[in-house]
């Protein structure tokens, strides 16, 4: 099967049916709606799937909603409660619950400043528990949270740095939060996906870093992404796909023109723009324009979510007045 760069299980399944036009054995799906929200729910629970979709055995939810760009104050609190109700289906269920927040990414770069920002949002408790000597609180859990920068800037593997924190706190679960790529310019700052499976720092500009999972850590981890990025090769793809519709819709359908656009397949696409491009280095990483809003917006819903999801005495009005 061919490769466009994407960290969505539910790209790669699409991938998959687009190519074999069948569904991947050993996948479950689950679509719901509601209101202008799609919550798509994609279950791996064989391995042959994993493989097939490269993707490790568990649960992928994806959240989408097209008008995130630019979205009211109410869609963004209809996103965070989405997200917490996603959040605490995966989340281990236990009393005073000790977590760690980890933003991935570089604050640096707005398209990659997504986890280090949410970072910023996040209810900090731990210092407290320890302070007043808590075991628990029926309110809040314990949590702490690290923005631990990008190996260009600190010269060590961000999992390194993870490992030796879980090793020393000892949290319960750790919520990683970085930004992804999309092989479909409408999900760019439009999608939330939730895994339980953990995540591979850097990996929406393909880096290769020590993953955070549960097999690394030996704590359950779940990710938490955006794809705020696409290739320029995918982006030109998409191009493509809009302008033979447009073509099509002023070609008679039977004529050998059409025939020739209708047959023209994503991986014949795809794989020439790349060959075009590659030789000029040109297959760049594109993000919108209006990156800075929509990454603060993002991080403010996610931010929402996560402080919803882990803290049982908190709802949407608390963490609201909390970040204004």
């Amino acid at each position: 099967m061919f490769k466009i760069n994407t960290d969505l299980a539910l790209e790669a399944r699409e991938m998959y049916k687009e190519k074999e036009e069948q569904e991947i054995k050993g996948v479950i799906v689950d679509v719901e709606t509601l209101e202008e929200v799609v919550i798509t729910r994609v279950e791996i629970v064989e391995n042959h799937a994993a493989e097939i979709m490269g993707k490790p055995i568990g649960n992928y939810i994806t959240i989408e909603c097209s008008g995130m760009r630019k979205a009211d104050a109410d869609l963004k609190d209809l996103m965070s409660e989405i997200l917490a109700k996603e959040i605490k289906k995966v989340a281990p269920e236990k009393e005073n619950l000790k977590v760690l927040i980890v933003g991935l990414g570089n604050w640096n770069i707005t398209p990659d400043a997504l986890g280090p920002k949410v970072v910023d949002k996040v209810f900090v408790t731990r210092h407290l528990f320890k302070l007043y000597n808590k075991k628990k609180d029926e309110s809040m859990s314990e949590i702490s949270a690290i923005s631990p920068g990008v190996m260009g800037t600190t010269g060590v593997d961000t999992g390194e740095i993870v490992m030796g924190i879980v090793q020393n706190i000892k949290p319960d679960l750790v919520v990683a939060i970085d930004a992804l790529a999309s092989r479909k310019m409408q999900r760019v700052n439009t999608t939330i996906q939730l895994s339980d499976t953990g995540i591979r720092p850097g990996s929406a500009m393909q880096s290769k870093r020590t993953a955070l999972n549960k097999q690394t850590l030996n704590v359950p981890v779940i990710a938490i992404g955006v794809p705020t990025v696409v290739d320029a090769a995918t982006l030109a793809s998409d191009t493509i796909d809009m302008a033979i519709k447009a073509f099509s819709r002023h070609t008679k359908k039977g004529s050998q023109f059409y025939r020739m656009l209708e047959e023209l397949g994503a991986e014949e696409k795809y794989t020439l723009i790349k060959e075009v491009l590659e030789p000029y280095d040109a297959n760049v990483i594109v993000t919108p324009k209006d990156i800075d809003d929509v990454i603060a917006t993002l991080s403010n819903v996610i931010a929402n979510g996560i402080n919803i999801a882990l803290n049982p005495g908190i709802d949407l009005k608390d963490v609201n007045r909390y970040i204004n």
